[in-house]
């Protein structure tokens, strides 16, 4: 009797491991461990992490508990990386303490018209040289040694503010290596001034493209109408007076937390899922009403890191046929600098990772839906749906386009290269009074989260990655998406 109990127990055992290998619903449900997630969720908006601004050492014990999580369940560290961190050569600029630039007879002051966004003190008088974009093309035949190098801010098809930010770095690395003595960018763009100046005159965090060298000044300064720069294109002013004092400028590295867990089917592992999510929030700021000072990011986002960690832990106990790559990202606050930076120095090729689903959150109003950014540009839209579906939510696309938020957000990066990039959000019907409420204020917090929608999300989110991961055709781009050419390069079709 005892040996038909036996052989019926391990049957039971063995065939509930077979189940629970081949994935899905009833997997994700067996492995979910509410309480843990709960906790996670609890430590990473907490106050002891101060926000976990990318510039205060705090954020480095949230990529720790991160890299921690991601160790114990058993993903593994990838080739290239420290352990489970990609380091960024992140550069550290605050204001100076006096800012000033004369054209002619007009004057420019810091956080009024101007902006020092980089490089040392200076003080003197420079002559000009106007230089369209600043690309490489227009310093053909031109000598700019010795002089300060103007130009048009951005680039052309390059006016996002990350954009922004992308290439004034690029410009003011090759404007350095011609001999210029500073960079001058002419704010001209429909983007208001106002904005970019309550925004930038604060201490900033770039990638640092010098290789440590120093960098040379580089200042913004307001010119709406093309006024000046137009006026030193045509000789009417040929020089500056330039006083810069006081610039604060240091070293940091930042960690983007990455891991990987290998797929089983042997053709179809060495194709990646990355399923990702920013790890930084906006720190401390100034008070709310109640006095409170610590902006938590409990939507944003700390709990999409949490959905990553919880992946972490169901992959690696239940593989799928593709493989796994996991990323926390780093200074998306500061302009989606982490992303960006694996996005240029990828740890695993970038023709591997066929698709990326990305978490990202300003809030929620609906707790019925699931908001995917980017629903109705990829081929797998249904799987998603599906995924949802089954834990009794449904999926919907972004219902506030005029917000620009796929743009806006880490996914863009990949995009831009050509992977499927999709960001998985809490739901949303309208970006409203309800979300603002919590969006970068100190009330986004866990204990107004609705922690079983939180439970809801965590699964719908594995579920829709396992889907996607063990479907057999890869994911694509919507015929006329405007990414899709970029995928055709990278992937060969």
């Amino acid at each position: 009797m005892k040996r038909t109990y036996l052989a019926l127990s391990l049957g039971l055992i063995l065939s509930s491991s077979s189940l629970f290998a081949q994935g899905g619903k009833t997997a994700i449900e067996a492995n979910f461990h509410e309480r843990e997630s709960i906790s996670h969720f609890r430590y990473l908006a907490s106050d002891e992490l101060m926000g976990r601004d990318p510039i205060r050492p705090e954020i480095d014990a949230a990529a720790r508990y991160i890299a921690e999580q991601f160790w114990k369940y058993g993903a593994q560290e990838i080739s290239g990386a420290n352990g489970y961190y990609q380091h960024i050569p992140f550069r550290l600029s605050a204001p100076p303490t006096k800012g000033e630039v004369r054209l002619g007879s007009n004057m420019f002051s810091q956080g009024d018209n101007l902006l020092v966004l980089d490089g040392p003190s200076i003080n003197g008088e420079y002559e000009l040289i106007v230089m369209g974009y600043g690309l490489e093309a227009d310093y053909v035949g031109k000598d700019v040694k010795g002089k300060i190098v103007v130009t048009n801010v951005g680039a052309p098809d390059r006016l996002t503010p990350s954009d922004l930010f992308a290439a004034g770095r690029e410009k003011l690395s090759l404007a350095q290596s011609k001999g210029a003595v500073a960079l001058i960018e002419m704010y001209n763009i429909p983007s208001p001034w106002n904005f970019a100046a309550r925004t930038l005159n604060r201490t900033q965090l770039t990638v640092d493209n010098t290789g440590g060298k120093a960098s040379i000044p580089y200042i913004w300064l307001s010119d709406t109408k093309n006024e000046s720069i137009n006026a030193i294109g045509k000789g009417e002013i040929k020089s500056a007076n330039v006083e810069v004092i006081g610039k604060i400028n240091r070293d940091i590295v930042g960690k983007n937390v990455v891991a990987v867990i290998e797929g089983t089917d042997p053709k179809l592992k060495n194709e990646y899922i990355m399923l990702s999510a920013h790890y930084d929030h906006i720190g401390v700021g100034r008070p709310d009403a109640n006095g409170d000072s610590i902006y938590n990011g409990a939507r944003d986002n700390a709990v999409g890191t949490v959905a990553v960690i919880n992946a972490a832990r169901y992959f690696a106990e239940n593989p799928p046929k593709r493989s796994i790559l996991l990323c926390a990202w780093t200074a998306e606050e500061k302009g989606l600098l982490g992303s960006r930076y694996f996005a240029d120095n990828p740890l695993i090729p970038l023709d591997q990772i066929i698709y990326n689903l990305n978490i990202d959150n300003g809030g929620y109003n609906d707790t019925s839906i699931i908001t995917v950014i980017g629903f109705g540009r990829t081929s797998v839209d249904p799987l998603i749906a599906e995924a949802t579906a089954q834990f009794g939510l449904e999926t919907i696309a972004d219902p506030s386009p005029e917000q620009g938020l796929y743009d806006r957000s880490d996914n863009v990066n990949f995009a831009r290269k050509g992977i499927p990039s999709p960001t998985f959000s809490l739901g949303f019907r309208a970006f409203d009074d309800e979300i603002n409420k919590y969006y970068h204020q100190p009330g986004d917090q866990v204990d107004n989260f609705d922690l079983d929608y939180a439970v809801k999300y965590w699964k719908s989110y594995i579920l829709t990655a396992e889907k996607i991961a063990n479907n057999p055709a890869r994911p694509q781009w919507k015929a006329g998406d405007k990414y899709e050419e970029a995928a055709k390069i990278l992937y060969g079709n």
